[in-house]
């Protein structure tokens, strides 16, 4: 991947059928994590630990902050995290692709300084099948 301009990560959610942008984001991070399941045991060579494939859980994360585009996409997000709902979301990479699934809002937090705007904080976890398309 060359170099891109990190405002271009863009964070979409589904608003009935259709994935709309939520917000300006100033700063996010996008992890991928797969647990590994050992399966050592008395017999492995030289004893090492052995995996087995395909067998650990995976799972992505998200964590961004910024400023919501209007006081549609707040009222749309802080729904969903009241709700406890786990719509679908879409995370879109330029020049890479887009990741697509249902995640859960673990954590929304709201900032504000006396001079500057009122900031969000939004933490989501894969609550399903996640599916990447490249561009």
């Amino acid at each position: 991947m060359v170099a891109q301009k990190g405002k271009d990560l863009l964070l979409k959610i589904d608003n009935g059928g259709a994935f709309v942008t939520v917000a300006g984001l100033r700063t996010k991070r996008l992890a991928f994590n797969a647990e590994s399941v050992d399966v050592t045991d008395a017999e492995s060579a030289g004893r090492w630990r052995e995996l087995l494939a395909g067998a650990g859980i995976q799972r992505a994360g998200l964590t961004a902050s910024g400023i919501f585009k209007d006081q549609q996409s707040d009222a749309l997000v802080r729904g969903q995290f009241f709700a406890g709902a786990i719509p679908g979301w879409q995370i879109v990479i330029p020049d890479f692709g887009t990741v697509t699934g249902p995640f859960q809002i673990t954590a929304l937090e709201y900032s504000g300084r006396h001079d500057g705007e009122v900031q969000f904080e939004i933490a989501l976890e894969s609550a399903g099948a996640i599916s990447f398309g490249a561009l």
